[in-house]
C-alpha cells in the first residue's frame, strides 16, 4: 500500500512538472519582490544599464518611435546612439501600463522593474527542467532548479530592478540547451534556431554562445546523418528568425554596417550559415567524411566571406578609438578575464562552472551506449566552451554556471540518493547537506563568507560607498528643486541622473557614443580653460560632482594637477558657483557662469 502511495505521487509529480514547476517560480518571485522591496520602493537601479532600460521604455511610452532609440536627454540636443533593440521593451512596458491601470505611474514603474526580471527565470526553470528530465530522470527536475536557485552569478540576472537584458538572453540559453538534448529532432533543432535568433535580436553578447550551439549541431550531424532534420530546421529559424528579429526590432541606427548588434553584417552572416547549413541536410551524403568536408567547406566559406564582407569587424565590435579603449573599455573589470580578478570574487564564480564539466564528462561516459549520449556530448561541449570563455572574460560567469547545472545535478542525482537512503542518521543528514553544497558549488560562497579571502581594503569599501551613495533616489531627487537644464557630471553616473531627476547629461557608459565620453574624461583630465570650454559647448550650465566615486579616482589618479583632481582637493574656480543641496548630501554642485 506505502509503494502504491508513492508510486502514484511519484508519477503525479512526474505529469504535472511544468505546473509545479511555474508554482516554485511563482514562489520564488513572491519571495525575491518582499526581500527586495526597499529596492523597489526606491527604485534603486543600480546598473547604468538598468537605468538606461528605464529611459527607452518612458521615451517609448511618451510617444518616441519605435525604430528610434537614441536617448536625448543624454548629449542633447543631438541625442545619444543606444544600439540595442526594443524587445526586452515589451514585457516592461507592458507591466507598467498594467499596473497604471491601478496607481499612480511612478509606483507602476517601480512594480514593473521590480518583476519584470523575474519573467525570463519562469522560462529558465522550464527549460532546464525539460533537459535534466531528458538525460538524468523525469523526476530530477527539482534538483536542477534548486542548484540554479544557488547560483552566485547567473540570478543576479534575474533580480528586482535587474531589467537589462541578460536575464533574457540567460533564458534562451537555457532554451537553446533543451532544444540542444530535445529526442525529437526538428523540435529541438527550431528551438535552438528560435532562441538564437532572438538571443541575437536582444543583443551581440550570447553570439559565442549561438555560434558553439550551431556548431555543436553541426557536428552532431557530421557524427550522425540521422540529425539531418534537427541540422535543417535550425538552419531555417536561425535565418528567418533573424530576419524576422531585424526587421520587426532593428533600429534606424542598426541599418549601419556595424559591428556590436544585429545590423545587416551579422544578418548576412546568420542568413548565409542557414541557408548553407539548409543545403548541407538536403544533401545529407551517406559518408561520415564527406559530411564533415561539407562542414568544413561551409564553415571556412562563411569564414572568408566575412573576413572579406567586412573588415571592420575583425577587431573589437564597438569600433571605438584607441584613446577611448585604452582608458575605457580595456579597463572594465567584466571584460578581464576570470583569472585576473580577487579570489573573493573568481571563486564562487567558477566553482560551479568546473563542477558541471566534470559531471558532465562522468555523464557522457556513463551514457555512452544509451539513447543521450549525443545529447550528453553536446551538453559537455557546451560546458567546456562556457568555461573557456571564463578565461577571456569575467561577465561569461552566469552563462558559465547557467551551462553547468546539467552536469552538476548529474552528479547530485548520483550522490544524494547514497546519503539519504544511507542507515546511519547521522550520514542522511549530515551527508546529505555536505553533499548538496558541494555539488551545487555553494561551499564557495560560505567559504568567502567565513574566511579572510581576499577581504576588501578601507580605501576600495570608501570608494563602494560613496559610489552606492550618489546614485541613491534620495539624495538625487534632491537636484529637483532647481529647473530642468543640461548637468556635466561623470559618464557613469549620467543614466542615474536622467532616471532620478528631471535633468540632461553630457554621456553614458556606451560604445557609440566615444566622442562625448572622451569630452568628459578630456575636460576633467585637463585643464580649467579646456574644461570650461568643454562644459560650454555641450550646453551645460550645472557641474555636479561626486567626491570619491569610483570614476573620479581614475581621473585622479591618470592626471594629477588636472582641473578635477583640483576640486577634488578643495579648489573652486571663479566661474563655478557653489550651489546648496541638502544637509549632509555626498553631492557637490555648481552653476557654471
Amino acid at each position: 500500500m506505502k509503494e502504491a502511495s508513492l508510486g502514484r505521487l511519484e508519477a503525479g509529480f512526474d505529469r504535472h512538472w511544468k505546473l509545479l514547476t511555474l508554482i516554485a517560480w511563482a514562489a520564488v518571485t513572491a519571495w525575491f519582490v518582499y526581500d527586495r522591496w526597499n529596492q523597489i520602493r526606491w527604485m534603486s537601479l543600480g546598473d547604468t544599464d538598468d537605468n538606461m532600460r528605464l529611459m527607452q521604455v518612458r521615451a517609448w511610452l511618451g510617444g518616441q518611435g519605435w525604430y528610434d532609440l537614441r536617448q536625448y536627454r543624454l548629449n542633447p540636443p543631438v541625442g545619444f546612439d543606444i544600439h540595442w533593440s526594443r524587445l526586452v521593451d515589451l514585457p516592461i512596458a507592458g507591466l507598467i501600463l498594467f499596473f497604471r491601470l491601478f496607481t499612480s505611474n511612478s509606483w507602476a514603474e517601480r512594480l514593473a522593474v521590480g518583476i519584470a526580471p523575474l519573467i525570463p527565470l519562469s522560462i529558465t526553470m522550464l527549460a532546464l527542467g525539460a533537459t535534466v528530465r531528458r538525460l538524468i530522470a523525469p523526476a530530477a527536475w527539482p534538483l536542477a532548479i534548486a542548484f540554479l536557485l544557488g547560483t552566485a552569478a547567473t540570478m543576479l540576472m534575474f533580480m528586482p530592478e535587474r531589467i537589462d537584458h541578460h536575464g533574457w538572453q540567460l533564458a534562451m540559453l537555457s532554451v537553446t540547451v533543451a532544444g540542444l538534448c530535445d529526442p525529437q529532432a526538428r523540435r529541438g533543432g527550431m528551438m535552438v534556431g528560435l532562441a538564437s535568433a532572438a538571443s541575437l535580436t536582444i543583443g551581440l553578447e550570447m553570439l559565442p554562445y549561438a555560434a558553439m550551439a550551431g556548431a555543436i549541431i553541426a557536428l552532431r550531424w557530421v557524427w550522425d546523418r540521422g540529425e539531418a532534420p534537427r541540422l535543417g530546421i535550425y538552419a531555417l529559424t536561425l535565418g528567418g528568425g533573424s530576419a524576422a528579429g531585424f526587421v520587426a526590432f532593428a533600429s534606424n541606427a542598426n541599418y549601419a554596417m556595424r559591428c556590436d548588434a544585429l545590423t545587416p553584417v551579422w544578418l548576412s552572416v546568420t542568413m548565409a550559415a542557414g541557408a548553407l547549413l539548409f543545403v548541407l541536410a538536403r544533401v545529407n551524403p551517406a559518408s561520415r567524411g564527406a559530411r564533415l568536408s561539407l562542414a568544413l567547406v561551409a564553415g571556412g566559406g562563411i569564414a572568408i566571406g566575412f573576413a572579406m564582407l567586412f573588415p571592420q569587424c575583425l577587431t573589437r565590435p564597438e569600433q571605438v578609438s584607441p584613446e577611448l579603449q585604452r582608458n575605457w573599455l580595456n579597463n572594465v573589470r567584466e571584460a578581464k578575464p576570470i583569472y585576473k580578478h580577487p579570489l573573493r570574487m573568481a571563486l564562487p564564480i567558477i566553482v560551479l562552472p568546473l563542477i558541471g564539466l566534470f559531471g558532465a564528462i562522468w555523464a557522457t561516459w556513463a551514457a555512452r551506449a544509451t539513447r543521450v549520449a549525443g545529447s550528453w556530448a553536446a551538453v559537455t561541449l557546451f560546458t567546456a566552451f562556457a568555461c573557456m570563455m571564463l578565461l577571456w572574460q569575467a561577465r561569461a560567469g552566469p552563462a558559465a554556471q547557467l551551462l553547468a547545472v546539467p552536469g552538476a545535478a548529474a552528479l547530485g542525482w548520483l550522490i544524494l540518493p547514497w546519503f539519504l537512503n544511507h542507515r546511519l542518521l547521522v550520514v542522511r543528514v549530515g551527508g546529505t547537506v555536505a553533499g548538496f553544497l558541494l555539488v551545487s558549488g555553494l561551499f564557495a560562497g560560505l567559504a568567502i563568507k567565513w574566511f579572510p579571502i581576499d577581504r576588501p581594503k578601507a580605501y576600495a569599501k570608501r570608494v563602494n560607498a560613496a559610489t552606492g551613495n550618489c546614485m541613491r533616489t534620495t539624495v538625487l531627487s534632491r537636484l529637483n528643486r532647481y529647473p530642468a537644464q543640461t548637468v556635466f557630471t561623470f559618464v557613469d553616473l549620467g543614466p542615474r541622473l536622467i532616471v532620478t531627476t528631471h535633468h540632461s547629461a553630457i554621456a553614458g557608459p556606451y560604445h557609440r557614443n566615444g566622442d562625448a565620453i572622451l569630452d568628459v574624461q578630456h575636460a576633467f583630465q585637463g585643464s580649467e580653460a579646456q574644461a570650461r570650454g568643454i562644459m560650454k559647448r555641450h550646453g551645460a550650465t550645472l557641474l555636479l560632482l561626486c567626491p570619491n566615486m569610483s570614476e573620479s579616482t581614475n581621473y585622479r589618479a591618470r592626471a594629477p594637477g588636472s582641473f578635477y583632481d583640483r576640486m577634488a582637493s578643495g579648489w573652486v574656480p571663479g566661474w563655478l558657483v557653489p550651489l546648496p543641496i541638502a544637509k549632509g548630501s555626498p553631492l557637490r554642485l555648481y552653476r557654471i557662469e
